[in-house]
């Protein structure tokens, strides 16, 4: 419902954080701090090693360093001003900077849902057509799954932000969150957002859902077709296929109950946007590394070059 045209404009939010208390919020500090830390660390090495590794150089290794890309923008859109934040008693974010937050989180966050579909079809077309594998995914099937993904991501944010940031905001400033986020940002608008509440379902919650099923399926269908045809590179196929349905699932899974009923009361909403923009970006890079033998002695390789070096130094 509109409001008078004498209202007051808000120029600033109010985060509510985790917690009121200052020994929870430096035990929070020091928990993000380091989580940080090792998702810089561990997504920079798995980009690194793939760009200078040339064991590394496959369409499969390929698309895991665009995903630790995006997994080291997504969660820098947030955590910094998360940890930041910790250490103050007054947690506030200006309008344009929580847009920003907004649209940076979506816009790598729908390039990255589209990454993992493009690492399914990769891994759909070695496994079930491996004669083949080399002529399908060359160079510029790769670049342009890469590309797509980035005009996804970028339509994804744009469709849902472009009538976000003309709302009027004149009341309530208060989300209860860590950071800024649709849903939460929406319902504090001074006027009605029935519109956009269902564009933020259909955009963010139904698109989550309908690409998380029919990843599954797929997934479904490449083990099925493992168990048809046993080779000794089986156990391999199904390492790797595990690692993504891990990661499917962690990147699904809360987004799904996010957006998918953004606008009911849930206090748990606050801690599964932490585990979206922060756990997961760090248990991407664990999981992919720690199951992966190729990747854990390609990182091998890069630091004992580094450390040779710095002793030749």
């Amino acid at each position: 419902m509109d409001v008078p045209n004498n209202r007051s404009s808000v120029s600033e939010f109010i985060l509510l954080g985790l917690s009121t208390s200052q020994e929870i919020q430096i035990f929070f500090f020091a928990v993000f701090f380091l989580v940080y830390v090792a998702i810089i660390v561990g997504n920079l090495l798995i980009v690194i090693s793939v760009i200078v590794d040339t064991h590394l150089h496959s369409p499969m290794y390929f698309f895991l360093a665009n995903l630790s890309f995006f997994d080291l923008c997504l969660s820098s859109a947030t955590t910094p001003k998360v940890i930041a934040d910790l250490l103050r008693k007054f947690k506030t974010i200006s309008l344009w900077g929580c847009m920003a937050q907004m649209f940076f989180m979506h816009f790598f966050g729908g390039g990255e849902m589209s990454l993992l579909i493009a690492m399914a079809i990769d891994r759909y077309v070695a496994i079930c057509k491996p004669l083949q594998y080399q002529t399908i995914m060359n160079h510029r099937v790769l670049i342009g799954f890469l590309l797509l993904s980035w005009a996804i991501g970028s339509i994804h944010t744009t469709s849902q932000m472009v009538f976000t940031v003309g709302l009027p905001f004149c009341g309530p400033n208060v989300v209860d969150s860590i950071f800024c986020d649709l849903p939460l940002v929406i319902k504090l608008a001074c006027t009605e957002t029935y519109i956009l509440e269902l564009l933020v379902i259909a955009n963010s919650g139904l698109l989550s859902l309908i690409c998380f099923i029919l990843l599954l399926i797929s997934y479904i269908v490449m083990l099925v077709t493992i168990w048809q045809h046993s080779s000794s590179a089986s156990s391999k196929a199904v390492s790797t296929l595990s690692a993504h349905i891990t990661v499917v699932t962690l990147s699904f899974g809360p987004a799904i109950f996010i957006y998918a009923f953004p606008f009911k009361s849930y206090s748990v909403d606050k801690f599964l946007s932490v585990f979206y923009s922060i756990i997961t970006p760090l248990l991407n890079p664990i999981i992919y590394t720690l199951r992966n033998q190729e990747m854990k002695a390609a990182i091998k390789r890069l630091s004992s070059q580094h450390i040779g070096s710095w002793l030749t130094f």
